[in-house]
């Protein structure tokens, strides 16, 4: 890995349009849009631009497939604009881009995607070229998102594993983020894609379902669960760090077992316009650390404030800002006290 430096942001590339409501309607009745806007979603997109906007200096390359239309454009453009290599995002003829639409309830906080996939289900991994990459690291996703990477691919369970094991005989590192669809699904895009990562930075109910595990009582983690559960993942590949995030904290443990937490920051509610990209927010802090050299306690206070800046805006990436100013946000606000028990 001589000489590599930045990340390969691959996968899902798809475009968010993020409406917020009032509150989630009761069906055949009408509800009103309080604010529209169209940005770039997906994991491959999310994480390129929240490391370019952390860091500018940082190299960051694209590569998966797009529609050959207005909104795959739009993602070039996007590219573009935040200085991300784009040599490997191929729009494929008469095909539509992926686009997510994103309802976030004022009400209630949480979010609702319908995806319609266009591309995706064509993406596959003979479309991964990591002959002509200097980056250092590999950050894939999204299992569940894409029909011929879901499936058994030339011997391997999935595509995904097909994937990183490439990755990483090309020399990179390799880090997985999934996606909250149901248990049985978590659990076999996972433990396929575990034996070939070095990195996974996960929520905690996709953590339990790849362990086995329910990590959640009344609808909040339970810190100890989370932590067995990454133990238990820790075990099936060759894992050098394994982190789960939540709404009250993080923890992380590594290969040698040793374990780190921290409360997350405690941005007052008036502050939170959304948390639509909070998840992938956290997942950049903590990839930058870790490309940097970072310790994880450092990543970790990465990770919440880069996540506590995203919710600033409805959008996925519009609110986070450069390190410093993620790091002031966290200073600012403080931390919330984290219950390991």
């Amino acid at each position: 890995m001589s000489g590599r430096r930045g990340v390969l942001s691959a996968g899902t590339w798809c475009v968010d349009v993020n409406k917020s409501i009032p509150e989630w309607p009761v069906e055949d009745t009408m509800t009103t849009v309080v604010e529209l806007d169209r940005q770039n979603g997906g994991s491959g997109s999310n994480m390129a631009i929240d490391l370019k906007r952390l860091d500018p200096d940082l190299p960051v390359e694209a590569m998966s497939v797009i529609g050959d239309d207005d909104d795959g454009r739009f993602l070039l453009r996007q590219c573009d604009a935040h200085g991300i290599g784009r040599e490997g995002l191929v729009a494929l003829p008469r095909e539509a881009t992926p686009v997510s639409d994103c309802f976030n309830s004022l009400a209630s906080g949480r979010r609702t995607h319908f995806f319609s996939p266009g591309v995706a289900a064509l993406l596959s991994p003979d479309h991964f070229d990591f002959g002509r990459t200097r980056a250092r690291i590999l950050h894939l996703g999204l299992p569940g998102a894409h029909v011929l990477m879901d499936a058994p691919w030339r011997g391997e369970t999935t595509g995904w594993a097909a994937t990183l094991r490439e990755a990483r005989a090309h020399g990179l590192a390799t880090n997985l983020e999934m996606v909250s669809t149901d248990r049985a699904k978590v659990e076999l895009f996972g433990r396929s894609c575990l034996p070939h990562l070095d990195l996974l930075i996960v929520n905690d109910y996709e953590i339990g379902c790849v362990a086995g595990i329910e990590t959640r009582d009344a609808g909040a983690a339970v810190a100890a669960r989370v932590e067995q559960a990454l133990r238990i993942a820790l075990k099936l590949g060759p894992l050098r760090l394994a982190v789960a995030h939540f709404p009250e904290g993080a923890v992380a443990v590594t290969a040698d077992g040793t374990r780190f937490a921290q409360g997350s920051i405690a941005m007052p509610a008036n502050a939170v316009a959304g948390v639509n990209g909070a998840g992938d927010a956290f997942a950049a802090g903590m990839l930058y650390a870790w490309h940097e050299g970072w310790g994880v306690e450092r990543g970790l206070r990465l990770g919440h404030a880069c996540a506590a800046a995203s919710m600033r805006e409805i959008s996925t990436t519009k609110g986070v800002a450069p390190v410093a100013e993620c790091l002031a946000l966290a200073d600012k606000y403080g931390q919330r006290p984290l219950d390991l028990n």
